[in-house]
């Protein structure tokens, strides 16, 4: 099996270059902003980890490689947000295109939330697939979700695949599934009961207590968020019950808690070895920012042929 060669822009923890890496591609540059994130990266990664802004990077040192991995910055796009067409972070795309540009790997690959295709009437997506194909790219994207590729986790996500335009691939689409699945019995149920540390006990919001926060053991997950207060209930928690719209209560007769910063890695489907740096706020943000690693793995697995064919 041939290896491909990686970059990554915006890597946070690597789940999509630990998906890539898993299916035989080598990353050999990775770079973030935040400083946690990086050493996380290193922990299991032999990649160069360039810890800095894009925008101060010299792209110069930034070696050419087989495909590029970007989950560029989302928070603009999401649905649970503002949606601002002008916020500072929806540019840093921008990078990535530049880059893109500059070294033309044979293939590119964007992540990002269900919330781009909406967001200015569609205004942001077509903006983005024009900036690609000018680069010289056919440029394709899909809405898929985790849950249908064997992550334990309901998580919707835009996933952007671009061929470069003298490789010749007109016709691309990723499928609705791999006809693999997993529930949360499967991935978290055997796992110890985690130490008082490695859960976040800030207080329930009105926004947490607005709805349903959590699923059963043999359903998947919500999605696993970003802030730490926000992550959903473990399995094991009482049912919380509806008092009225948009207000529930905990049940009672049981334990309580969220989802401590392991088990949401393991949903995330990264090993339950991999050891996150920084205090517990910055753990649940690695993960909660992530590419589920199973899902990275499929999108690796479904491109190579693609790239083989072509050399």
């Amino acid at each position: 099996m041939r290896e491909f060669t990686a970059v990554s822009l915006f890597c946070g923890a690597g789940g999509l270059d630990m998906g890539f890496d898993r299916a035989g591609y080598k990353t050999i540059w990775a770079n973030d902003f935040d400083n946690d994130a990086c050493k996380t990266h290193r922990n299991w990664s032999k990649a160069n980890v360039v810890c800095r802004d894009i925008s101060k990077v010299d792209y110069s040192a930034i070696p050419v490689s087989d495909v590029m991995l970007g989950g560029f910055p989302c928070q603009g796009f999401s649905l649970s947000g503002p949606r601002k067409i002008d916020d500072s972070r929806n540019v840093l795309y921008k990078h990535y295109v530049k880059l893109v540009q500059q070294n033309k790997p044979k293939a590119f690959i964007g992540e990002n939330v269900k919330g781009l295709l909406t967001m200015g009437d569609g205004q942001i997506i077509r903006a983005i697939t024009a900036d690609f194909a000018e680069c010289g790219y056919d440029v394709y994207y899909k809405l898929v979700n985790a849950k249908n590729f064997g992550v334990p986790q309901d998580r919707e996500r835009v996933i952007i695949v671009g061929f470069r335009k003298d490789l010749g691939i007109k016709e691309f689409e990723l499928p609705e599934t791999n006809g693999q699945s997993m529930t949360l019995g499967e991935a978290i149920g055997n796992m110890p009961e985690p130490k008082p540390d490695d859960v976040c006990n800030a207080p329930y919001s009105s926004r947490f207590m607005s709805r349903n926060r959590k699923r059963g053991w043999d359903e998947v997950a919500y999605t696993v968020p970003a802030m730490a207060k926000q992550v959903t209930l473990w399995p094991g928690s009482p049912d919380m019950i509806k008092v009225d719209k948009d207000l529930w209560k905990f049940g009672e007769n049981g334990t309580t808690r969220r989802l401590s910063w392991r088990e949401a890695a393991v949903i995330q489907t990264f090993p339950a070895d991999v050891e996150f740096c920084g205090d517990l706020t910055s753990k649940y943000k690695q993960i909660g920012n992530a590419v589920p690693v199973k899902l990275a793995e499929f999108v690796a697995n479904y491109i190579r042929p693609y790239l083989e064919q072509v050399g």
